[in-house]
């Protein structure tokens, strides 16, 4: 199977917060940015695969910062490692005042996706071939979280 490089992957996407996105506050509620999250990741996932990938598993989610009704939040994710059928996608979220042009972090989060076939079963991932340092630490960062996973939950 040919590895590939997590640029082969990467997007970002934005989403225009209205009001139907908000809670009573008039921040950007938190469903509605985790399910941008998961929408992100997915996609990276399945251009990485040229194939079906489903969560699996979404790591801690601290919402830092609020975003607001009216403006622009960009979801930038990257696919940081991959295991046999797994693979570990980072998105990172951040808002934009549409009038000042201010960008803020407002959170961020790791999801753990899993490959299957047409029939519904776990399937080899290509490999990952990190392409700079960057890409090489996120690597070596998503191994060191899959053990940490995969220790919590033989425990369980």
């Amino acid at each position: 199977m040919q590895g590939k490089p997590p640029s082969a992957s990467r997007i970002t996407m934005s989403h225009f917060i209205l009001p139907e996105d908000a809670n009573p506050l008039g921040h950007g509620h938190g469903g509605v940015i985790l399910k941008h999250i998961d929408t992100a990741a997915g996609m990276v996932a399945m251009r990485h695969m040229r194939g079906v990938a489903v969560t699996a598993s979404i790591d801690r989610v601290d919402f830092i910062r609020p975003v607001f009704v009216g403006e622009l939040v960009h979801l930038k994710a990257n696919l940081n490692g991959v295991g046999k059928t797994s693979m570990e996608v980072g998105v990172r979220v951040e808002a934009e005042n549409l009038y000042t042009g201010e960008i803020r972090y407002t959170n961020s989060a790791y999801l753990t996706f899993v490959a299957l076939t047409g029939d519904g079963k776990p399937c080899d991932v290509p490999p990952l071939i990190p392409e700079t340092p960057d890409d090489e630490r996120r690597q070596l960062e998503a191994m060191e979280r899959r053990q940490m996973r995969l220790t919590l939950r033989s425990r369980e």
